[in-house]
């Protein structure tokens, strides 16, 4: 018997991102919704989730908490199934899956965590590898594979590739047929490998880059995604373009960083947050110094609201994806300095 018959699958949503943020954990809420449903929308029978539930792998926020049992409740009673596999951000230890932070799921009755690389019918899920479970890998055959994995030569965001590193390559999956992953942010194919995308968009490393959301895949037919229209979205503009045209590059719950390509004056610059943030429902607007605004920057009188270099720092470290840094621990070593 198959693991599914027609299946919604999404990845990467990280309850608990950007310090626990209420706006991040109720976004992650409204778009568990819209997985239900478009999922009802489509007949789909089964969820499958591919990995990195949470953000935080050293401990979880009670309010985070909150909200993530909420969101497996409401999972729980829509679909029939849930395949979920835990990725890095849900191990507590890089090397071994002895605990993680989404254990307790299992008690629902329709969840089910595979927390092994574990076969069924023309199936295999992968849980995030430790070990040398790599070497189980190109020794396996099947139609599908779900998983979450950190391979060479794909993008890890709109800017940065991941290097030739690890010990798993593109070309160990020849005996599948399809395989499907999260980890990368960014959706991407390469011949049999998909990174799906993440749910929506979580940074500025995501800015323009809108395709997010989840996949629907019924069994032996081509897969199709579908966004979530409500998404926060991220933007970078020059000034003189945004003031060129607002109504068309401005939209609700958008965080925006705006190069000042022409120079302006304190007094207009707040005049322009002041005017834009509630006429357009801006999550965020930081005006960022240009050349020319910096060589000017002594002319300001008080503080200009251009992104701190701390803001800068903290942004840049909570969006490494890569194992081999601990972004938390870099994070509480950074705000002890």
């Amino acid at each position: 018997m198959n693991l599914f018959k027609k299946a919604i699958f999404f990845t990467d949503i990280h309850f608990g991102l950007k310090s626990n943020s209420h706006i991040h954990n109720k976004d992650c809420l409204e778009f568990i919704n819209f997985v239900i449903k478009t999922g009802k929308e489509n007949k789909c029978e089964t969820c499958v989730f591919l990995g990195d539930w949470h953000h935080n792998r050293a401990s979880i926020n009670v309010s985070t908490l909150n909200y993530s049992v909420t969101a497996i409740d409401r999972l729980n009673d829509a679909f029939d199934q849930i395949v979920f596999l835990p990725g890095n951000h849900d191990e507590h230890y890089r090397d071994t899956r002895d605990m993680n932070s989404i254990v307790w799921a299992k008690k629902y009755e329709k969840l089910r965590l595979f927390d092994e690389v574990t076969t069924e019918g023309d199936v295999c899920v992968v849980p995030w590898l430790v070990g040398d479970e790599y070497k189980r890998i190109p020794k396996v055959e099947a139609k599908y594979m779900f998983g979450h994995f950190e391979l060479p030569n794909f993008y890890m965001n709109a800017m940065v590739r991941m290097p030739e590193v690890g010990e798993l390559k593109r070309d160990d999956f020849v005996g599948v047929e399809r395989m499907f992953t999260g980890h990368f942010h960014k959706r991407q194919e390469h011949k049999n490998i998909t990174y799906i995308g993440n749910a929506f968009p979580h940074n500025y490393a995501d800015a323009g880059d809108d395709d997010r959301g989840v996949m629907i895949l019924e069994w032996g037919k081509e897969s199709k995604y579908i966004a979530w229209s409500d998404a926060p979205k991220y933007r970078k503009f020059l000034l003189s373009n945004l003031l060129d045209n607002p109504d068309e590059l401005l939209k609700k719950n958008m965080y925006c960083r705006v190069e000042l390509d022409i120079d302006i004056s304190y007094e207009e610059a707040n005049f322009i947050k002041e005017q834009f943030m509630p006429m357009y429902e801006l999550r965020e607007l930081s005006l960022m110094p240009g050349a020319s605004s910096e060589e000017h920057a002594q002319d300001f009188e008080g503080e200009v609201n251009f992104e701190s270099v701390d803001s800068i720092v903290t942004s840049h470290l909570t969006q490494l994806e890569s194992t081999a840094y601990d972004n938390q621990l870099m994070l509480d070593i950074y705000r002890n300095l």
